[in-house]
């Protein structure tokens, strides 16, 4: 417990004495595990990714960061006021509060629906409203929206993330304000990993694919996953890092495995029985497309993170024992000062290194 106490004291001072640094953008794929019943029958878990020199006036208009900013979560999500994306400060994304020192320490369903619609009354009421009619009028909606802030407290989140240029930001930014941003949300063909393969393509050409044997041909965010760092490895001029970002402790049930198509089939006993003893050919064939070009291990090495960019962060073995039963530290008490609604916390500089992603394509 002092461990993690005095982590996040000097996460905290450090993010204070580095406000208003500006180190070198970055684009980074969150690969965020699957959870609850949905996340039992389509274990492919969410994609989205975090631009850390992109920033939102409003979670539909983009624009460069200040200084002091964090950046930006963007996906595509199901059936969210007809949005095809939305962006949401990277602490609001994870935590569901607006600054660092207020994320709890831990958390149940009853805490993270509090934090949820607190956020989304003084920040999200205009594409998330009240209930307006019948016995839950005033109410927070039911809905997909849950899935724009407090992700930390459902899942287990890992970070592949590689550098990018202000020219290529503001490209981007550019094309995504000027595009009509309406929903056209399909599972199996414009789903949330098709979303990160389309702009991590435009920062890099061709660099996303989907995998048309193992998956077929359905994006997943473990194949985004894959792509990327199979192309950082044939381009290793450009800085490449991994990092994971712990579920919150508390009574929340654990977040699952992530898992391709064929992979998740293929683990699943009341899918490969039956086929194996109908088709053992095709069985066999389909294990061989796994095991040729399918296989994708998150990096066990990657440096556990409370909030992505922090200076200080915890080894692997102790981001495991976070990720269970251990809860955060006290919230510290900062020098920080009241931001606007929707401001994000002071800026601090990225990852001191790059870690490589030993182990991740196979």
């Amino acid at each position: 417990m002092r461990r993690y106490r005095a982590l996040l004291t000097i996460s905290m001072m450090l993010i204070l004495a580095a406000a208003g640094a500006r180190a070198h953008a970055d684009a980074a794929l969150l690969m965020e595990e699957p959870y609850g019943l949905f996340g039992g029958i389509n274990p492919t878990g969410h994609a989205a990714i975090y631009l850390n020199h992109v920033c939102a006036d409003t979670p539909t208009h983009l624009r460069p960061c200040r200084a002091g900013e964090l950046g930006i979560v963007i996906s595509r999500y199901h059936r969210v006021a007809g949005y095809d994306w939305l962006a949401i400060p990277l602490v609001p994304y994870l935590y569901a509060v607006d600054r660092i020192e207020d994320v709890p320490t831990t958390a149940d369903e009853t805490l993270v629906a509090d934090l949820r619609d607190a956020y989304r009354r003084k920040h999200l009421a205009r594409i998330v409203p009240d209930v307006a009619t019948g016995e839950d009028a005033g109410q927070a909606p039911k809905g997909d929206w849950t899935q724009l802030v407090g992700a930390s407290y459902d899942r287990k989140i890992y970070g592949f993330e590689i550098e990018t240029t202000r020219e290529e930001d503001e490209r981007f930014i550019a094309e995504y304000n000027d595009k009509r941003n309406e929903s056209h949300f399909n599972l199996f063909f414009r789903n949330c990993a098709d979303f990160s393969r389309t702009l991590l393509n435009l920062y890099y050409p061709h660099a996303i694919h989907r995998n048309y044997f193992v998956d077929f041909g359905i994006t997943t965010p473990k194949q985004v996953a894959r792509s990327l760092t199979k192309y950082a490895k044939r381009h290793p001029e450009l800085k490449f890092s991994t990092f994971v970002v712990p579920q919150v402790p508390g009574s929340i049930d654990r977040s699952h495995h992530t898992d391709g198509v064929l992979e998740a089939m293929l683990k699943s006993k009341k899918y490969v029985v039956p086929l194996a003893v109908l088709n053992p050919q095709l069985t066999a064939g389909m294990i061989v497309a796994y095991l040729a070009n399918g296989r994708f291990t998150p990096p066990k090495d990657a440096t556990t993170e409370l909030v992505p960019g922090t200076i200080v962060s915890m080894s692997a073995e102790q981001g495991d024992a976070m990720d269970g039963a251990t809860p955060f530290s006290e919230p510290v008490q900062s020098s920080v000062t009241e931001e606007e609604p929707g401001t994000p916390p002071p800026s601090p500089t990225l990852h001191s290194s790059a870690h490589a992603a030993n182990g991740a394509a196979e």
